[in-house]
């Protein structure tokens, strides 16, 4: 009985005391730091401990420039104070680094203190982040510091590998000491070799020279970097001469009769890929287009038959020989095709075609080709008239700047393509031409 009217009496004192509390907002003085909040991750500081705040000297331009201005930061007023105390024993000092980790946490504490006289709970309205101790012990700040330096963890490292270490620890010990550079021993010849270095260095290309060297050396066409059609990236007679140009004759094929007949007119009757740009010119195309293109398509036969010749004659083919096997192809443009894509062997009349060159014709041929097919050319039908295969054709149209992907139905309607080539992949030029950067060792990996 007593038990309950104890407990009853004690709630009732209870609710009393809360009914009676006042809470209320403090009003805090510009400039003054109050009540901080510190946290002691090891070592518990005495109740009687004296702490003191300090905070780096503001210069007077700052503090002119900044007042009467609210600051994001003007809350939190403690920015760069450091707390410290101390007893007879041990030095406390607030750790700037680990509490600035703490502030970005978003850890922030609402200090309130209640008055018992007049049953007042003051809060102060500025959040407070705590501030993260650390403790020095004063007895041993005397002692040097045991921590072994990095070159003496280095060589008992070594030392126990020696020791204890396999046959394959102890020699890559033995390779790292070989390779270790003694730095000591470079004071003397630094200067020289600086020196030596510079001299070096006089020749050297700067980083456009270098570029416009390796676009020279490019087994491409001459082209425009800076062009913004895609038609003027390969000059028409930058591929063509005007001379060969102008010697090309197209009346015989537009007055054949038939298929069969302009396909035996040509110089390369095996084509696909000719073939089928004779059979389908497209009604919207004007009749100078037209005779463009044929005259574009009359060329890459004469390179595909002047490449098949040298591909049968691997070891060289005499001039004349050359101009017998091709007896459909105009002289100026035999010549020219020979001066450009051949080369002969020394004390020889023999001509030949090497790698360089073979890359160098096939590059010309297609991006005349891209020229024919609207800068969109299924490079499959290509890869089966030349024999290779489809990855090494779409390598060559990336050195073009091309890019290998799939039309999308508004570019097939441009193009006059059925929904049937939706799937194909082809080689697309874009302005201005971005041309592939080379292979290095991190490229590789991926």
């Amino acid at each position: 009985m007593s038990a309950t009217k104890s407990g009853s009496k004690k709630r009732k004192r209870d609710v009393a005391t809360s009914e009676g509390v006042t809470f209320e907002l403090s009003a805090s003085s510009s400039g003054s730091v109050g009540p901080v909040v510190v946290s002691f991750p090891a070592l518990q500081a005495p109740p009687s401990t004296a702490f003191k705040c300090y905070a780096p000297k503001k210069s007077r331009t700052t503090t002119g420039k900044n007042e009467g201005k609210r600051n994001d930061k003007e809350d939190d007023v403690e920015e760069g104070i450091t707390v410290v105390g101390e007893t007879d024993d041990i030095e406390f000092i607030s750790n700037e680094h680990e509490s600035r980790k703490v502030a970005n946490t978003g850890c922030r504490y609402l200090i309130a203190v209640h008055d018992k006289r007049t049953s007042k709970v003051r809060i102060l309205p500025t959040p407070k982040s705590p501030h993260i101790m650390t403790r020095t012990v004063k007895a041993l700040k005397s002692i040097p510091s045991s921590a072994p330096t990095a070159q003496q963890y280095q060589e008992a490292r070594t030392n126990l590998g020696e020791t204890f270490g396999t046959k394959k620890a102890k020699a890559n010990i033995r390779a790292q000491e070989r390779n270790r550079v003694d730095v000591s021993a470079m004071e003397g010849v630094m200067d020289h070799l600086q020196h030596g270095i510079d001299k070096g260095a006089v020749g050297l290309m700067t980083q456009d020279e270098a570029k416009e060297v390796a676009d020279t050396n490019r087994p491409i066409p001459p082209f425009d970097t800076v062009a913004t059609d895609p038609a003027d990236i390969y000059p028409l007679h930058s591929i063509i001469p005007d001379v060969e140009w102008k010697a090309l004759s197209i009346s015989a094929l537009e007055q054949a009769g038939g298929d069969q007949e302009r396909k035996a007119l040509l110089p390369f009757k095996w084509s696909d890929w000719i073939n089928t740009h004779l059979k389908s010119q497209r009604e919207d195309e004007s009749q100078k287009s037209k005779k463009k293109n044929l005259k574009i398509l009359l060329y890459v036969s004469a390179m595909l038959a002047f490449r098949q010749v040298l591909e049968r004659n691997r070891k060289g083919i005499d001039k004349d020989q050359l101009s017998e096997k091709l007896p459909g192809v105009p002289p100026v443009v035999l010549d020219s095709l020979i001066s450009r894509f051949t080369e002969a062997a020394r004390g020889s009349s023999n001509l030949a075609a090497t790698s360089a060159t073979q890359t160098k014709l096939l590059t010309h041929i297609f991006a005349l080709c891209l020229k024919v097919d609207n800068f969109a050319t299924d490079t499959g039908v290509l890869a089966h008239d030349l024999g290779m295969t489809v990855p090494k054709v779409n390598g060559l149209f990336k050195t073009l700047g091309c890019k290998i992907t799939i039309l999308g139905e508004r570019e097939r309607t441009r193009l006059g393509l059925p929904d049937s080539t939706a799937q194909v992949k082809r080689a697309v030029l874009n302005a201005p031409v971005v041309f592939p950067k080379p292979r290095t060792m991190n490229n590789r990996r991926k």
